[in-house]
């Protein structure tokens, strides 16, 4: 998979038949300016300078790689783990929204909008629109505001309005039928700063190449630590964000198996899990083309997550044609699966992972078990500290159980 980065996505925003941009004439409109904004001022010396300066004296890049020595006895294998919880407000999220909000600066623009399921996005985007001097407004479904209070004061803090979404399931995929209706109001000021490689051109491409730090610190630093490449890279999928960060580290080298892991929830029912890439079929939701969850009408299904930062029904397009491509592997891990590998990450390794996270811990303790000779490098995309209470209060601590 030779020049990768230059085939995908081709010019029209396309990953092969998956992303474009199903938008009104005037959104599109708006779209082509932010692209060729992007590939204008991104390329520039002054642009790349001021990022990599954040990235390492705002952010605290590069993250650490960390062997899990006590994880690896007892499951087997050889596990590290790509420290995301460590950037600056314990996520990837940061990655992108100061190179989005960076951008809307060299665009002229007052404000950022957006939406946030686990509120990592939106303490992301709060912070870069603090650092930049810029207006944020922050879109949330109440059942997340009520599951991740912590996020939610962070955001206040932080100066962001946040604007509590009322209607349908009240989470993520509300939470950005409202964001986009907002920013459709106020175009001309505002950027819609979207929080995973989802959504139309050019977005998928920005947050994927934002990103993209990420697996290119990884790939460095676990070749120093062990001379020789990981075997598998797992990260969790619900948008993908985090995943198209670390697998592009690895994706030209075939050598290396990629897993993605996607949110099973409590069953394989309609309703019971967010498995988008597992159960769904090709579809068209918020502007752009990907595998989707669907009833027969082409509507989104419902759907739920115990993280929810994956409670999403559809899936970056770049994931989609990864998977026709048969490059990544993507597979579940369910409710009770993360909240074991929760509380197993915490109590042998001093780490609390983001519930998002945490499936991608649960998918590689199965994996190192099956594996025992192998490495396996996963993408702790974010701290627990917003998960505690809901946790604790939902199941309890582990001798409770």
């Amino acid at each position: 998979m030779k020049n990768y980065f230059k085939q995908y996505p081709d010019a029209n925003g396309f990953f092969k038949e998956y992303g474009g941009a199903f938008l009104p004439p005037d959104l599109i409109e708006e779209m082509n300016r932010i692209t060729d904004a992007y590939h204008s001022i991104s390329k520039s010396h002054n642009f790349i300078s001021e990022l990599r300066s954040i990235r390492k004296h705002f952010q605290g890049r590069p993250t650490p790689v960390y062997f899990c020595q006590n994880l690896s006895a007892k499951y087997g294998g050889r596990i590290y783990l790509k420290r995301e919880d460590l950037n600056h407000t314990g996520a990837h999220k940061l990655n992108h929204c100061m190179g989005e909000a960076l951008l809307a600066k060299h665009l002229g623009k007052k404000k950022l909008i957006a939406e946030t399921g686990a509120g990592q996005h939106g303490v992301a985007l709060a912070t870069a629109a603090a650092y930049f001097g810029l207006e944020c407004e922050i879109h949330m479904g109440e059942v997340d505001i009520a599951k991740e209070h912590p996020n939610v004061v962070r955001m206040k803090i932080l100066g962001a309005t946040v604007v509590p979404v009322t209607h349908g399931l009240k989470t993520l995929k509300e939470a950005v039928d409202s964001a986009f209706g907002a920013y459709l109001k106020d175009t001309a000021t505002t950027l819609y700063c979207i929080g995973s490689v989802v959504g139309p051109h050019p977005f998928p491409m920005m947050v994927r190449d934002f990103q993209r730090v990420v697996g290119i610190e990884a790939q460095a630093q676990f070749f120093e630590m062990t001379g020789e490449e990981p075997d598998h890279v797992v990260a969790c999928v619900g948008g993908g964000s985090n995943a198209m960060g670390i697998f592009s580290g690895y994706i030209e080298n075939k050598e290396v198996k990629l897993h993605g892991v996607e949110p099973g929830g409590i069953s394989n029912k309609k309703g019971d899990h967010a498995s988008t890439l597992t159960y769904g079929k090709p579809g068209v939701l918020h502007g752009f083309k990907s595998y989707l969850l669907q009833d027969e009408k082409g509507e989104p299904d419902p759907v739920y997550s115990v993280a929810s930062g994956l409670d999403y029904p559809s899936v970056g397009p770049e994931h989609s044609m990864l998977k026709d491509m048969e490059r990544v592997n993507y597979e579940v891990a369910n409710d009770e699966e993360t909240i074991d590998a929760f509380f197993e990450l915490s109590r042998l390794e001093g780490i609390i992972p983001a519930l998002e996270s945490a499936h991608a811990v649960a998918y590689a303790m199965k994996l190192a078990t099956k594996n025992p000779q192998k490495s396996i490098l996963i993408n702790l995309s974010g701290r627990g500290d917003k998960d505690l209470d809901f946790v604790v209060d939902t199941y309890g601590l582990p001798e409770d159980r």
